[in-house]
């Protein structure tokens, strides 16, 4: 199990219907995990919104990150798994 004290950086926009799911999926997955979720709309920072952009959602956990592309339950849990335990 993770620390309490973990964080899990979640980059979105809004009316994005993947990033939505994938927010499900964390909540679920934030049961076994123990982790908290900092939930960043990217429209809100010129920085995010140009290292994002086209990668939304993104999830990261220290320098490490998951985005869209690469995102499924299963690839979120094993993300978890490798960098919060």
């Amino acid at each position: 199990m993770a620390r309490d004290s973990a964080i899990v950086y979640f980059y979105t926009k809004q009316n994005c219907k993947l990033c939505e799911d994938v927010k499900q999926l964390l909540q679920i997955l934030q049961m076994d995990y123990h982790f908290s979720i900092v939930e960043q709309n990217i429209y809100q920072d010129e920085r995010l919104l140009e290292d994002y952009f086209l990668l939304i959602p993104v999830v990261r956990i220290g320098s490490r990150e998951l985005s869209a592309d690469s995102i499924s339950f299963a690839t979120l849990e094993q993300f978890l798994q490798e960098h919060l335990t």
